[in-house]
């Protein structure tokens, strides 16, 4: 944990004591500040007051004497609409933070690298964490992904935090400086949470608010809206614009031609890897995540050879194109992860002979970006709050079926791709959707995916594994 010492003997408010928010309000008494915190759910408020935080109601109780409020990032800011307790401060003149600004604020002596986007966030953060780790590195890896800024050990000058940033924890710095800012990609995400696509873009761009000469800002440069952002960058002159492409060649960044890594920071295209060798980078979309962690890890201070020689040490996070088995000659892909279409569009071109299962709690209706993927799906099987509104949407253009739940879906994947008899078949979870409607998180949605592929190779193993595979081998049950 990071001590907050520049809040002490002051008054601060916390509002939201999930797991940012509860750290948040720990390193602020550690550091000696006289802390007053609330949430809406008991059970947090409760876990809180376990741990010596004192609580207030700040609907009841105002903020008297206090001048800073502390604000969970899951906590509407602006939109559909400010919490009361937003709306509150903002009419008491109470300054709203957030925890990876009190982290900036504490750690000053630091580098820090800001990593953000719509997708491949976690997996550029982890690479890059890879990639410096290799190289004898001394770094800090949280935030949005693993462990809140302030559980975070503190580090001096020498030291690096690597941290994923999402759309609401940008909304809510002021002074971080991100000596090194990645920008991945952008698409429809948030919106709800934003006002539309515009307050979306804004908050993702707090990136670069503060950075000056000194510093890096590195661009995906493979979707309309990141390079018309690339070319406001490079034109304003403020630092240095690094592009960055999964599938062309740019001058003065880092590019990836068919697999193949290129670093033409220095002008020179230098070949530096193939990527098609790295199982835990599969796709074009990965290839230009890898291209992003390459071209930060070299803003870093790491040589072309350094960098390089990081990547085979890359194994890939859980629910993120996760290889879980393959049984029967199917594989299994958890890709849980994937809450919007432009995920999933990126997981379905990665593969053929897909049996994909889609659904829950629709971010985004317009299902125009899979046009191209969709021949590549042999069967779709829908589940949750969009499967109705999927059905309609996919109608006549693939097979499809409404399974309802995802253990249905899963059943139904296997036989469907057990009949097929194609040795390349994949059952596919990457829903396209989030995952509220009928699991907790995205991780508890690719848990389960998981435990009900492991289920079936407990079949195998067991004392009718012999019948079960003769069963499938010609015909469904």
């Amino acid at each position: 944990m990071i001590p907050v010492t520049s809040f002490a003997s002051e008054k601060i408010a916390v509002f939201g004591l999930g797991r940012s928010g509860l750290s948040a309000a720990l390193a602020l008494k550690a550091g000696g500040a006289n802390v007053v915190a609330w949430d809406d759910v008991v059970a947090q408020r409760e876990a809180a007051a376990a741990r010596g935080i004192r609580l207030a109601n700040f609907t009841s109780a105002g903020f008297s004497h206090v001048r800073y409020l502390v604000l969970s990032p899951g906590i509407p800011l602006t939109h559909p609409a400010p919490h009361p307790v937003v709306s509150m401060a903002h009419s008491s003149g109470v300054k709203i933070l957030g925890d990876v600004e009190l982290l900036a604020r504490s750690m000053a002596a630091a580098r820090f690298v800001g990593i953000t986007g719509t997708n491949g966030k976690s997996t550029v953060t982890s690479l890059l964490g890879c990639l410096m780790c290799n190289a004898g590195e001394k770094i800090q890896i949280g935030a949005n992904l693993g462990q809140p800024a302030l559980s975070l050990e503190p580090l001096d000058g020498s030291g690096t935090y690597v941290l994923e940033l999402s759309s609401y924890q940008l909304d809510l710095i002021e002074t971080a400086v991100f000596n090194v800012a990645v920008w991945l990609n952008l698409s429809a995400d948030h919106l709800d949470r934003h006002g539309g696509i515009k307050g979306y873009i804004d908050a993702k761009k707090n990136i670069f608010k503060r950075q000056n000469e000194t510093c890096v800002a590195i661009v995906g440069i493979d979707d309309p809206v990141s390079l018309e952002l690339a070319n406001q960058l490079t034109a304003l002159g403020v630092r240095r614009v690094v592009p960055i492409s999964g599938r062309r060649s740019v001058a003065g960044g880092v590019y990836v031609i068919e697999g193949q890594l290129f670093d033409n920071i220095e002008g020179k295209h230098v070949a530096a890897a193939d990527l098609r060798t790295i199982q835990a980078l599969p796709g074009q979309h990965n290839w230009q995540n890898a291209a992003a962690a390459f071209a930060a890890a070299r803003a870093c201070g790491l040589s072309t050879k350094s960098a390089v020689s990081g990547l085979g040490n890359y194994s890939g996070l859980p629910h993120r194109q996760e290889e879980v088995a393959v049984i029967e000659g199917i594989r299994y892909i958890n890709d849980s992860k994937a809450t919007n279409i432009a995920a999933t569009t990126h997981a379905l071109a990665c593969h053929s002979s897909i049996y994909w299962i889609a659904g829950g709690r629709a971010k985004d209706l317009s299902l125009d970006s899979l046009s191209e993927v969709l021949p590549r799906v042999a069967h779709v099987f829908l589940i949750g709050e969009a499967a109705k509104h999927f059905a309609e949407r996919l109608q006549g253009l693939v097979a499809l079926t409404i399974s309802g739940t995802l253990d249905i879906a899963v059943a139904q994947a296997r036989d469907a791709a057990l009949d097929c008899g194609d040795e390349t078949a994949v059952v596919l979870l990457s829903p396209a959707c989030a995952s509220f409607d009928q699991f907790k998180n995205f991780e508890e949605r690719g848990d389960t995916f998981r435990s009900l592929v492991q289920g079936f190779e407990t079949m195998q193993t067991g004392p009718f594994a012999a019948k079960n595979t003769t069963q499938h081998a010609g015909s469904s049950e």
